[in-house]
């Protein structure tokens, strides 16, 4: 089986890198985050009686 030099798995090494760097970029501005709505941010505060 051939060997492969030094520089081949430097130069394999970085195209993966830049390949996985492409791939993470390109997720990270396709992928819009959803508005959520005012209902679900609101807090409910309930009162709780307590019995010392």
């Amino acid at each position: 089986m051939p060997q492969m030099a030094p520089l081949m798995w430097l130069n394999l090494m970085f195209m993966f890198l830049l390949i996985f760097l492409l791939f993470f970029i390109s997720n990270y501005y396709v992928m819009s985050p959803e508005k959520m709505s005012s209902e679900k941010m609101s807090i409910k505060s309930e009162e709780k009686h307590w019995k010392w």
